[in-house]
């Protein structure tokens, strides 16, 4: 299972610190929404110098012209780039065309999603790369919010696929047995006083 840190900074100059700090331990270095609305693309063409070895992926969360703004992300140097599960089948196609283009990877995250198990199904279906169980800031931070759903449903979806929403030291273990290919982690890491740290004991707890 790779480690995937998602990057909710604001400026370029925050990620490429916090990417300095965490690179060593992770595999996928997300370039989070608010960073990308806030600093642009060129936050992405400066982390991915800064770190080429490394798969850097651009949370565009597209909902509209998928095949344009994939483009344009890849462009940047971006790996991977987020299609909405909520946007219609030809704009997940029209990203994953751009994808094709450019040997790269689309993402579609199913945040929003009712029915996560079939959503999943039709987007790895139309060509992505993996599918991104993920219960958003907001969502989280309602009573009774639980991770395991997430992890049963993408056991149940039997795709490729990431688990973002609440990650830690102490849920990692879990979200690896419910087979995910990859776990994303926020603010376990970011807001920790010793990123690097933090990042370096969620390697070591992936079996």
């Amino acid at each position: 299972m790779k480690l995937q840190v998602a990057m909710d900074v604001l400026t370029v100059v925050a990620a490429l610190d916090l990417a300095g700090k965490v690179a060593e331990s992770v595999d996928i270095i997300e370039l989070g929404t608010p960073l990308i609305k806030n600093a642009g693309l060129s936050a992405v063409t400066a982390v991915k110098k800064a770190h080429p070895d490394k798969i850097i992926f651009a949370d565009m969360k597209t909902m509209d012209a998928g095949e344009l703004e994939a483009d344009i992300a890849f462009n940047a140097g971006a790996d991977l780039v987020s299609v909405l599960g909520r946007a219609d089948d030809s704009t997940i196609a029209g990203a994953v065309k751009a994808a094709t283009a450019h040997n790269k990877g689309v993402v579609v995250d199913l945040i929003g999603v009712a029915d996560k198990v079939s959503r999943a199904k039709e987007a790895r279906a139309l060509g992505a790369r993996f599918i991104e169980f993920h219960a958003g800031l907001d969502e989280q931070a309602l009573p009774g919010y639980n991770l395991n759903v997430l992890l049963g449903a993408g056991e149940e979806a039997r795709v490729p696929f990431s688990v973002a929403g609440g990650v830690n030291l102490s849920t990692i273990g879990a979200v690896q047995r419910a087979g995910a290919d990859v776990a994303v982690v926020g603010g376990s890491i970011y807001s920790a006083e010793d990123p690097a740290l933090a990042a370096k004991e969620l390697k070591a707890a992936i079996i």
